[in-house]
């Protein structure tokens, strides 16, 4: 995709948040740069390599270049300054200050480039008796109410998503700003500083019904009750299943699924209110219904009367998934020396810049004697920087 083609985007970031954010730019068509310190980032380093690149940092990494430098050194900071006056989008992620002692703020950097978007991305803010501490992503979750959501709420007992999910939400939040500040300087030719905090991101991203009970705050209720209320996983005669239904006419079509249409009646389940008052009781009859079909005729059956429902698949199903497989949603190519690799293909579909495939990850280092030679270094200066090890280049 050409939708960012001529954008430059200055990668410093480690691990997910910031890396993701970046990637998605780059599926996007910006030209992403990232820098790496000589002995490559943390992400490098988390999982056993395939061919010298993990199956994590490719994820979060495809499709850009990989310049590995020294930032301790004059000579590595002198070739990220001159990166930075061809750069429009610069993204950090390293704790509150960082940056700043480095010699990089965002103040320096912007006398640099005026028109430079400078990002930075924070577990907790910038400020505050968080702001200093070290962050992951199950920090965030605990922080964040999302353990909260997560526990069961019948014990209390507090439960973390099994996935990367404040980083992933993170890079969302990071790139769709990103994209808004490069919109602006269409407009008025300046750049900005963009700050943003996972805290921030995960309480953004969970607000709507999450936290129904703080919303009104005269009128406080328990937000585990809303979320308690949504319909669970449904075992089968064979498996497990989903089903949903929120509106009158999806509790009425699931009611004659089961062949108990005197439900549809009942005081208890009469419409969404009550329904959600009576939950508990409304999902042990609809467990004791499901239980009764297997999979396959209950998901028929439901889909009959249009009411929302899916199959619980497991991760090894989803390549063989009729609707994934429909969709393209699952990218396979093949690259010598690697074999099949398996990518999901960037969700939003452009009509004027339709999805055509994806780049590698990078190896550590492996552009920097070319992004070098872009800048202006002549052959014996890289070799010098090499030797000196300000850079590395590519084995």
């Amino acid at each position: 995709m050409e939708l960012l083609k001529g954008i430059r985007v200055l990668d410093l970031t480690t691990m997910v948040s910031g890396p993701v954010a970046a990637t998605i730019l780059a599926d996007q068509g910006a030209d992403v740069i990232k820098v790496e310190p000589l002995h490559g980032e943390q992400m490098r380093h988390v999982r056993s390599s395939h061919f010298g690149v993990n199956p994590m940092f490719f994820s979060c990494n495809r499709g850009k270049k990989s310049i590995s430098l020294n930032l301790k050194s004059e000579q590595g900071k002198e070739v990220l300054w001159r990166l930075i006056e061809t750069a429009d989008v610069l993204i950090q992620n390293f704790r509150p200050g960082a940056i700043e002692k480095m010699g990089f703020s965002a103040e320096k950097v912007r006398e640099k480039n005026k028109s430079l978007i400078f990002v930075s991305i924070s577990g907790f803010g910038e400020e505050g008796p968080y702001a200093q501490k070290r962050v992951y992503d199950p920090v965030i979750q605990a922080l964040s109410g999302a353990a909260d959501i997560q526990g069961d709420h019948k014990t209390g007992e507090p439960h973390l998503f099994k996935l990367i999910i404040a980083d992933k939400i993170t890079s969302l939040t990071t790139s769709q700003a990103i994209s808004s500040a490069l919109y602006s300087r269409e407009k008025t030719g300046e750049g900005q500083h963009v700050k943003i905090s996972m805290l921030d991101s995960m309480l953004s991203f969970f607000w709507p019904e999450g936290m129904t009970g703080l919303t009104y705050d005269e009128y406080e209720v328990d937000s585990s009750k809303s979320m308690s209320a949504v319909e669970p996983i449904f075992a089968t005669k064979d498996g497990h299943v989903t089903a949903v239904s929120i509106a009158d006419s999806e509790w009425a079509g699931m009611c004659r699924a089961f062949g108990r249409s005197e439900l549809i009646e009942d005081p208890r389940f009469i419409n969404a209110i009550e329904r959600f008052n009576h939950a508990e009781i409304r999902k042990q009859i609809v467990a004791e219904e499901i239980a009764k079909w297997t999979s396959e005729e209950i998901l028929a059956r439901l889909d009959a009367e249009d009411v929302p429902c899916a199959p619980i698949l497991k991760r090894d199903e989803l390549k063989d998934h009729p609707q994934i497989q429909t969709n393209g949603s699952i990218h396979t190519f093949n690259v010598p020396g690697y074999g099949k690799i398996n990518q999901a293909r960037p969700p939003a579909q452009f009509e004027q810049a339709p999805f055509d495939g994806m780049d590698l990850a990078p190896e550590l280092g492996e552009h920097t004697a070319s992004l070098l030679e872009e800048l202006g270094y002549s052959k014996e200066e890289i070799d010098r920087l090499s030797e000196g090890r300000a850079v590395r280049l590519a084995e």
